[in-house]
């Protein structure tokens, strides 16, 4: 992500002889939005069509009442500890995403000129500040929360038969990528009227 955006605004940035703010722009760009959403995104893809359907298919195969006739309460069982899950990994997997998106901002700009490591990153944080980053970390807690909770929601309401497994996997993605938009633009509200 840090290397497409450095590699197609270096363009723009050269006419107007702005090449030094790239590596500022990067870092803002990939750390407030870009690698947030695009990360929550492609969990949502995997994890939550994953968690919909291994408990769509439980649902089927009756697995989730028999864990209620032997008293094993199956929402603490399945729902917590997926949930719990996705909520503390998805912001480690955004601030892994954010320092590989710089990265690659850091290989772009190298590709048209030298620039040193350290040069580029002292330059990376002198535009970041603890309010660009804390909001950002903040919102990613929601995306994981909601990307296990609606895919477990998914799975717990599959009906009965095989094909309804691959709807509530379906279900899960769809819902799941579009309440990830509206946290987002929430957040951004939220951001822009308190930051």
């Amino acid at each position: 992500m840090g290397l497409v955006l450095t590699i197609q605004s270096r363009p723009a940035m050269a006419k107007f002889g702005a090449e030094s703010w790239i590596p500022g722009m990067v870092s803002l760009s990939l750390i407030r939005e870009i690698a947030p959403v695009i990360t929550a995104l492609i969990c949502a893809g995997r994890i939550s069509s994953g968690i919909g359907a291994e408990l769509g298919s439980m649902k089927v195969t009756e697995q989730i009442d028999a864990m209620e006739v032997s008293a094993i309460n199956p929402y603490k069982y399945l729902v917590v500890t997926r949930t719990l899950a996705t909520t503390l990994m998805i912001p480690i997997l955004v601030i892994y995403a954010d320092l590989i998106g710089i990265l690659g901002g850091y290989i772009g700009v190298n590709m048209h000129g030298e620039v040193n490591i350290i040069r580029y990153f002292s330059q990376v944080f002198e535009s970041l500040e603890y309010l660009d980053i804390l909001p950002a970390t903040i919102k990613t807690f929601f995306f994981g929360f909601f990307i296990g909770i609606i895919g477990c929601y998914e799975g717990f309401n599959a009906s009965s038969g095989t094909e309804s497994v691959g709807r509530a996997a379906n279900s899960a993605v769809v819902s799941t990528s579009l309440t990830i938009f509206i946290i987002d633009m929430i957040a951004v509200q939220v951001t822009d009227l308190f930051f």
